[in-house]
């Protein structure tokens, strides 16, 4: 019997109501991932679309990278953190990187985050915030001040030391993704933070890495989620404090 070659990374995007944007964003990666020397595929977690996302994936599948659809069960919109479990858990590769759908984040930044990985850490993530990150399209005013509050918050409750924990562009070995992601609880905004707070606990090594990073004009990050997110904070930090994450 042959042994069929492993996959080497899988790119998830998880997708509401993202026929617009989502086209632009997979020629980018599919036209990335074609000129590479290492086995990939495209996983497209569609999150209870009701416009026609399912139509613009399906209509990349029979190109040079494979690329799957994923859906819940039920159909329905469960959020954004059960959007990329649900792809990442589908997924195969080695590597597995979750982006956003509207590309604020290129696929070619990944390039950034092999040396981390080939370097002993278990998790390369995004970050808008470190020296040497390119913010080429700031969002508003207020969500900008709304987000430097609550990473404030965020550090002291829940993941001291990481900068920028929102980023939608995060990188994991296959070994980490099978132990954090059956653990999720949050299926929403802070999901992020959830999974950063649970790899520590389970001594999983994180690197930060700067990005260029374009705000979409579009965001479906209403301002309201910021709130989402501290109230979910509070819950990580209850399950930190009970052992939820531990070990042992």
């Amino acid at each position: 019997m042959i042994n069929e070659p492993r996959l080497h990374l899988s790119v998830i995007i998880p997708a509401y109501n993202e026929e617009v944007r989502l086209p632009g964003t997979l020629d980018d990666v599919m036209r990335y991932l074609s000129r590479q020397n290492y086995t990939s595929e495209v996983i497209v977690a569609n999150d209870g679309s009701t416009d026609g996302t399912e139509t613009v994936a399906r209509a990349h599948m029979n190109e040079s990278v494979p690329l799957l659809l994923a859906e819940h069960a039920d159909g329905a919109n469960h959020g954004k953190g059960a959007a990329v479990k649900l792809g990442m858990l589908r997924a195969s590769g080695e590597f597995r990187l979750f982006m956003d759908a509207d590309n604020s984040t290129t696929i070619d930044q990944i390039e950034r985050f092999w040396p981390a990985l080939g370097g002993g850490f278990d998790i390369a993530i995004g970050s808008r915030k470190m020296a040497g990150a390119d913010v080429v399209v700031h969002q508003p005013w207020y969500k900008e001040l709304s987000g430097r509050a609550g990473n404030i918050l965020i550090r002291a409750l829940a993941v001291p030391g990481i900068l920028d924990t929102q980023a939608g562009f995060k990188l994991f070995t296959q070994e980490c993704v099978l132990d954090l992601f059956p653990r999720l609880t949050v299926d929403r905004w802070g999901y992020d933070i959830e999974l950063l707070a649970m790899a520590r606990c389970r001594g999983f090594r994180v690197c930060e890495i700067p990005i260029r990073w374009v705000n979409s004009p579009e965001s479906k990050v209403r301002s309201g989620a910021y709130f989402e997110v501290l109230r979910e904070v509070w819950r990580i930090r209850r399950n930190l404090r009970g052992g939820r994450y531990s070990t042992s």
